[in-house]
């Protein structure tokens, strides 16, 4: 029972995370709402740490809540369910500097795929906040174990595995 219990649990990850991947392909190569879209419009990049993160906050109430909230709070809970479900389905990543790394480096990757095919802006703050996100993520994937396995003690379940 334990183990159908793992592979359901492990499935609905793997088909929540494929889920969450096109709807990141989509929202940041394709959403024209947002800026992107192969259109060539003028194109943008940020390779200075914490520079557009602090424009943003500096200069809130110039910029709006709405573009504030999309550009730092949009980045960090984008990733949040990256953070989450990776750790879920490959026991590899289940260490939080793990985690994080990866986040880092699929950001890198978004980045980058943004700079080459100029959608979107390029911007290392966004690896920053993203990796964040990721590392949120994580925290929730971590809570979610010891809620689990605190519930597996309780029914008397729980054998010590790992």
């Amino acid at each position: 029972m334990e183990a159908a219990v793992r592979r359901g649990i492990r499935l609905s990850g793997f088909c929540l995370l494929l889920l969450y991947l096109t709807g990141l392909v989509y929202f940041l190569f394709f959403a024209e709402g947002y800026g992107r879209g192969l259109a060539g419009a003028a194109y943008d990049y940020n390779l200075l740490p914490f520079r557009e993160i602090r424009r943003y906050l500096l200069y809130r109430r110039l910029l709006g809540t709405r573009s504030v909230m999309l550009n730092i709070v949009g980045n960090i809970a984008g990733f949040i369910p990256f953070g989450a479900l990776v750790p879920l389905l490959s026991r590899s990543v289940r260490r939080a500097w793990k985690t994080g790394l990866l986040c880092m480096e699929v950001s890198v990757l978004i980045e980058v795929s943004q700079l080459l095919f100029r959608v979107g802006c390029c911007d290392v703050d966004d690896v920053i906040l993203n990796t964040a996100g990721g590392l949120l993520g994580y925290l929730v994937y971590r809570t979610a174990e010891r809620l689990y396995r605190g519930a597996r003690v309780a029914a008397g379940r729980d054998k010590g595995e790992r």
